[in-house]
């Protein structure tokens, strides 16, 4: 918990951090890669440019501040839980935090100035330590149940496989390079892949794995990303599906994310866009493989159907189910049993205590959410996996 007279000062301060946020984590990026250039290695540059990155780690910031003072009703937990996850699967340490916090300091005073007292900066200096120390030990639990060493996260592993699923989109089947062993995961989990770019440095990005475990491998699907309306092109999905082959090695971190599919029996409804759909074909398979007889509704948005990528896999593993729903939505050419435009939510089989699973572009999820709530769901069966560093509070 906040001391008490850092609390004071934070709810007295919070106004102007959370009004300069942007500015303060713009700053604080600029100066921590400048002091420390290996750092790069471990950040999405596509989201640097973007600005994606500093704005979500300000709503993180400003967040867990207003946690701290009572001020936000809905919970930080899940956010740390999301953020630790992401921080395991790049292999981060407990070691990166003091400089990430020396950084984040300075970034704020620099940004405020002389409202910056000796006192206001001890009371921030705890809100992010607070932090930090919630997330480090969060990180040492799920490499340890990784048994993974923090230092060592990166394995090779060996395309075993490539398969093209649409004219932009492939699945890479991937086996570790060692003959060592495939770890363990949940269907719903992720891997961060790292490669060399032709400028020299390495990028890595997180992937959902597209088919549920107990297979030897690990697989998973990459979509082509176009520079399109002033936003950068993706490197590392544009660099894997130009690029790599069969018998290609590339660097994959563990197995992370904590969107994962429920191991009880209550029905499922799974809700995907574009290449969103990947996490969802890992929980049908696993589904199909382990529980035959819950019953599934699959539901998919994308822009054609040369664009709907997994649909194979979709169909396959409905096949083995005992009920199993299926219902397609296209932007353009739409085929015979698909509809045309975007998923009308109202139109969706809601069955009796259904879990319901999304992923897509946030704007599709968070309309999804508010419809699914308005038809009665409640908010606590809704999950969903964002891909990039936004948030989708609950």
């Amino acid at each position: 918990m906040l001391s008490e007279s850092s609390a004071e000062i934070v709810r007295a301060t919070l106004p102007a951090v959370n009004a300069h946020a942007v500015e303060i984590t713009a700053e604080f990026y600029s100066a921590m890669f400048e002091a420390h250039p290996e750092l790069l290695d471990l950040f999405n540059r596509g989201n640097q440019a973007n600005g994606a990155q500093k704005q979500a780690l300000a709503a993180a910031v400003v967040a867990f501040a207003e946690h701290l003072v009572g001020q936000r009703q809905a919970p930080f937990g899940p956010i740390a839980e999301r953020i630790a996850h992401k921080h395991v699967s790049l292999g981060m340490t407990a070691e990166q935090y003091p400089i990430v916090g020396r950084h984040l300091l300075a970034a704020v005073v620099k940004v405020l100035g002389e409202a910056v007292t000796d006192e206001v900066l001890a009371a921030w200096d705890e809100v992010y330590w607070l932090c930090a120390c919630q997330l480090i030990a969060a990180e040492a639990r799920l490499y340890r149940e990784a048994e993974v060493e923090p230092a060592h996260p990166w394995r090779q592993w060996r395309v075993a496989k490539r398969s093209d699923e649409t004219e932009d989109t492939a699945s890479f089947t991937l086996v570790p390079h060692d003959g060592g062993v495939v770890p363990d995961f949940l269907p719903g989990q992720y891997v961060s892949v790292a490669v060399t770019l032709p400028d020299g440095r390495r990028q890595p990005r997180q992937y959902s794995l597209s088919q549920g475990p107990g297979r030897g491998s690990l697989r998973i699907t990459v979509r082509r990303v176009p520079g399109e309306g002033g936003a950068p092109a993706g490197e590392v999905s544009n660099y894997l599906y130009d690029h790599v082959q069969a018998d290609d090695v590339v660097l994959v971190g563990p197995p992370a994310g904590d969107l994962v599919l429920d191991a009880g029996e209550d029905p499922v409804l799974l809700v995907s866009a574009g290449i969103g759909i990947t996490p969802m074909a890992a929980m049908l398979d696993h589904i199909a493989h382990t529980q035959p007889f819950r019953e599934v509704v699959a539901v998919h948005a994308d822009r054609s159907p040369a664009r709907h990528a997994l649909r194979s896999d979709i169909d396959h593993a409905g096949a083995q189910l005992r009920s199993f729903r299926q219902m397609v939505w296209y932007e353009a050419d739409p085929t015979p049993g698909a509809r045309a435009g975007l998923v009308e939510v109202d139109a969706l089989p809601l069955p009796d205590n259904a879990l319901v699973y999304l992923c897509g572009p946030l704007p599709f999820m968070a309309a999804m959410r508010t419809g699914l709530i308005a038809r009665g769901v409640p908010a606590a069966r809704i999950r969903t996996e964002v891909f990039g560093p936004g948030m989708l509070d609950a």
